[in-house]
């Protein structure tokens, strides 16, 4: 995990080539997967063999698996030769900063939608001074022995998968940010759900979950209830790891976290066991982040959540017809103005909305930072799906979120509102939609 919310990215040099063709949707809300594709148990010790052989490159290359440094690349090597041998399609996108060529891997599973793509990541790096094994060692084997376990599974989900590991996350999401900025908007918009792992094997462990998107947030919840293990909202690591870019376009996105330099409460400790009062991670960013800096129980647990995640999420129920209600007429937003509407009547059915009400949104719209969304129930309820942000400068909002709207008559007037809140850019509603 980086320390830095933003950094200064280097000319970036992309050769997405067949990246793209594969590429694949927005997030649909989740169902349980079928007793037939019920997620493995990953086997801890194949877990920590990954993070022996991430150990070893460092040592062999200076102690770090940094950016622009020989170990990083040969980290990149070892994940790849993993997953061509596992039947994993794998590109591998450089990038520049500070000087120095960075490296993203993206391994796509064949099948599933193509248009329907749920994703699931790690930073490879490491800080210079040290091997980084639980930052980021930790999620980047959990995320590649989930990616084996499917090859092995040989498993046919109804989404596409795809798994990636990315440079220069120390310096500031380099990587990661390469990868969603220069993706086409259309392709942004196969992308249903990108799931985060950082520090997922911290020695004093806690057990935190990403609260961004609810079905993704529900799906790892319900497996840490079934365990018996309580969760926190995550909020140390908020904006500072390789989810934030694709939240920034609009893309769900969820994950996992078990601490970093913040200390564990005496209330963390009776919760959680470990000590109060001293940090999550004492070895965070520092060179004593060696294999003896995991903890064992966070890293299975945590392992075993990525694969969960993937064989839930990546199960997608085709939605019943007549379950989708949709309005195409174009309504134009002003510029810096009033806020506008646009409604889709919902009749016949019985009780509340779904607690995973889709909103399928498409705005045309220069600069989508300018952007305020809200979706308003039948009875006013205002649910913001996305608020301004002077950091976000793409254009357009082609996405779908999800809303726990379990407490609202499902029949009646819904309506999109949207508002323009600063000057100078142009846009409409093309379309929305809502999917029950």
């Amino acid at each position: 995990m980086n320390l830095f919310r933003r950094a200064a990215v280097g000319a970036a040099t992309l050769a997405i080539g067949g990246l793209l063709a594969t590429a694949a949707p927005a997030i649909a809300a989740a169902a349980a997967p079928s007793p037939a594709l019920a997620a493995p148990d990953l086997p801890l010790a194949n877990v920590k063999a990954h993070l022996s052989q991430l150990q070893s490159i460092a040592s062999a290359n200076g102690g770090n698996r940094a950016h622009g440094r020989p170990g990083y690349k040969a980290s990149i090597d070892y994940v790849k030769g993993k997953l061509d041998a596992a039947g994993f399609t794998t590109t591998v996108q450089q990038f520049t900063s500070g000087g120095a060529t960075g490296y993203n891997l993206v391994a796509d599973w064949p099948g599933g939608d193509p248009n329907k793509v749920l994703m699931a990541g790690a930073h490879l790096d490491s800080v210079s001074s040290g091997p980084g094994i639980n930052d980021n060692g930790s999620g980047s084997a959990g995320v590649l022995e989930t990616a084996l376990a499917v090859s092995r599974a040989q498993l046919k989900p109804t989404k596409h998968l795809r798994f990636a590991w990315w440079g220069a996350e120390e310096l500031g999401m380099v990587g990661s940010r390469h990868y969603v900025n220069n993706l086409p908007t259309a392709e942004r918009s196969k992308v249903s759900g990108y799931l985060n792992f950082d520090m997922i094997g911290s020695p004093n462990a806690g057990y935190f979950v990403y609260d961004d998107d609810p079905v993704i947030e529900k799906t790892f919840k319900d497996y840490y209830a079934g365990l018996n293990v309580p969760t926190e909202i995550e909020t140390e690591g908020d904006g500072r790891s390789d989810h934030a870019p694709f939240k920034n376009v609009g893309i769900p996105v969820g994950g996992l976290f078990s601490g970093a330099e913040r200390a564990k409460s005496s209330a963390q400790a009776q919760k959680w066991g470990g000590t109060a009062g001293q940090a999550f991670d004492r070895c965070y960013h520092s060179s004593c982040d060696t294999t003896t800096n995991v903890n064992d129980t966070a890293l299975d647990r945590n392992s075993d959540a990525i694969a969960h995640a993937v064989w839930t999420l990546g199960t997608d129920t085709p939605v019943p017809p007549g379950d989708a209600y949709e309005n195409t007429t174009d309504v134009t937003i002003p510029d810096n103005g009033a806020a506008v509407t646009s409604t889709v009547n919902v009749t016949g059915r019985t009780g509340n909305a779904p607690a995973a009400l889709k909103v399928d949104v498409d705005i045309r719209h220069t600069w989508r930072g300018d952007v305020v969304i809200d979706l308003l129930a039948p009875d006013g309820t205002a649910y913001r799906l996305k608020g301004s942000s002077g950091n976000d400068s793409a254009d357009n909002v082609i996405a779908t979120y999800t809303v726990d709207a379990s407490s609202e008559s499902a029949n009646g007037a819904w309506k999109l509102r949207v508002q323009d809140v600063a000057a100078q850019d142009t846009g409409y509603i093309n379309s929305w939609k809502l999917t029950f």
